[in-house]
């Protein structure tokens, strides 16, 4: 067995997107798996070797230490997200507060503690951004607000750290307990063969993850086949 050398951080590793890319990622990382301990996440890293970190992105104060025995990491997966449907006049400033702390602020708080570490590694960014990101959608005012956010966030840091690489990359609707959610709210009838598999996100990351050194991929814009939702 290859032994592996190089660190990979994972968020939101417990179900989903964030399981399937530290399924793809296994192979050639060490996992370090960060997120609010739950059977799901263990069970996870059991599966794949990897170690957990603690961690509530909704407390920004609490991440630095949670991460302060790191000092080189090759690549961060900013995987971890919230979604409340709605449209704009159905939402509540508490929803708005939630979703920026979990989507913009914490990531933006977890990549400044691992700076040092990313810099010591030459290291990767990358951030499971959304469709929404890009095109706003009725009914995902302050999802679609975050994830606009996030981008700029993205593209900030691959301007100001040049040592780092850094990739957003936006699905499109991925067969997950969000996504049902919002086809509950709009009221129709969830069928997982029209979006994505979580699987399919992950082997992305994982092709980002291998670009030879010489390359930077800024952005990837990944959508179902068929009808572009």
């Amino acid at each position: 067995m290859q032994r592996r050398t190089h660190r990979a951080l994972v968020t939101g590793a417990s179900g989903g997107i964030g399981a399937a890319i530290a399924e793809a990622l296994a192979p050639h990382y060490t996992l370090l798996l960060a997120g609010r301990p739950s059977e799901r996440l263990a069970e996870v890293a059991t599966r794949w070797g990897a170690t957990t970190v603690p961690l509530d992105l909704g407390d920004t104060d609490q991440i630095t230490a949670a991460v302060a025995g790191l000092t080189e990491l090759d690549l961060l997966v900013h995987n971890a997200g919230v979604a409340y449907p709605g449209r704009v006049g159905e939402s509540t400033v508490a929803q708005w507060r939630e979703t920026f702390e979990v989507n913009v602020t914490g990531p933006v708080a977890l990549t400044l503690a691992l700076l040092p570490a990313l810099r010591a590694a030459r290291g990767q960014v990358v951030f499971i951004n959304s469709g929404a990101g890009l095109n706003v959608s009725p009914g995902l005012s302050s999802y679609s607000a975050s994830k606009f956010a996030l981008k700029a966030f993205a593209d900030s840091l691959r301007i100001d750290e040049p040592l780092l690489r850094v990739t957003s990359i936006h699905p499109g609707r991925v067969d997950t307990t969000m996504q049902r959610d919002l086809v509950a709210y709009e009221g129709g009838e969830y069928d997982p063969t029209q979006f994505l598999a979580p699987q399919t996100v992950a082997q992305v990351v994982a092709q980002v993850a291998a670009t030879p050194p010489d390359g930077h991929t800024h952005q990837v814009v990944i959508r179902p086949r068929g009808p572009v939702r």
